[in-house]
């Protein structure tokens, strides 16, 4: 099966593009396999049964319902392409090159924003929810994210890069995540540590430790947390506390996929608030409260920076 045929103006062919994430899945089970057998082996106590079915459940609902929700992200991609675009883009090396960094461009604004955002955090916090850290986490994606966080590669095909090669990078990306999830593996060379995201910078991410929080929002290139001041290495000092500032503690894929976005409707249309104050529950980070008494990371993280004096 293939997702996607693309078609210049004059309706030639052009290559199609395979569905990689699901011809990786045999990886996905083989590494996860070699992982666990090396973490047991050097006494690293990162699986648990409970927990790793959760995650791979997770995974294979997201897998599920990207059959529904890719369907609603190219047909929104292929509508701004074929009404709105400014060029017409080839497929080709360089294109390809291209796109490779504004395609990262895009994940990370969409990451920062889903961390930011609450609306976004609903579907996202799915992610982070495990207070483990192996590569069975990279498989717990959201049931609901690929519905609508679409919209921050909008851009792309109003500059002229077709669909098929935007959806193509997308999943290369994914694809990329999958080995940065794991603790077997300490530090990448230092040239490869400074360019691009790793294991180290992404086990920061997981963090819920306070100088770890809403840090490292890198999909390939960890540039960009450099470039926008997002980007806090792994202290040797401050062991990674995985999961949330406040767990879940379930296993239940359900719960897991819907909790937070019970919650949230619930703060926002539930008691007496101002219909501003309403909005701002959908727009604000999480941890913001309407009276005041809620904190959010950047509080957290100034708080520990103060009493830690670093």
């Amino acid at each position: 099966m293939t997702f996607f045929v693309l078609w210049t103006q004059n309706k030639k062919a052009v290559p199609e593009f395979p569905p990689i994430i699901l011809y990786a899945i045999p990886f996905f089970a083989f590494a996860m396999l070699l992982e666990l057998f090396i973490t047991t082996k050097r006494n690293i106590k990162t699986y648990t049964f409970k927990d790793a079915f959760s995650s791979i459940t997770m995974g294979l609902g997201n897998v599920f319902l990207g059959f529904f929700s890719k369907l609603i992200v190219f047909a929104a991609l292929l509508f701004v392409y074929e009404n709105f675009r400014f060029f017409s883009i080839p497929v080709a090396w360089w294109s390809f090159a291209i796109l490779f960094f504004l395609d990262d461009l895009s994940y990370y604004w969409f990451h920062r924003v889903s961390h930011e955002n609450r609306l976004f955090w609903a579907s996202h916090v799915i992610h982070h929810s495990s207070q483990h850290y192996n590569l069975s986490t990279a498989l717990r994606q959201t049931w609901t994210g690929g519905f609508y966080s679409f919209i921050f590669w909008l851009w792309l095909p109003l500059l002229g890069f077709h669909p098929g090669m935007i959806v193509f990078q997308m999943g290369i990306s994914l694809l990329y995540q999958f080995w940065i999830h794991t603790e077997t593996i300490d530090k990448m060379p230092k040239w490869f540590e400074s360019f691009f995201n790793t294991p180290s910078h992404h086990r920061v991410h997981h963090g819920s430790n306070p100088i770890y929080l809403d840090r490292n929002h890198a999909g390939i290139l960890i540039i960009w947390d450099k470039i926008f001041g997002t980007f806090q290495p792994e202290l040797k000092t401050e062991k990674v506390n995985y999961g949330l500032v406040t767990n879940i503690e379930t296993y239940n894929p359900f719960i897991i996929a819907f909790k937070e976005w019970f919650a949230l409707f619930k703060d926002a249309f539930s008691g007496k608030k101002s219909w501003s104050n309403r909005l701002k529950y959908l727009i604000k980070p999480p941890g913001w409260k309407h009276d005041g008494t809620g904190k959010v990371s950047e509080d957290l993280r100034k708080e520990w920076l103060k009493s830690h004096k670093l």
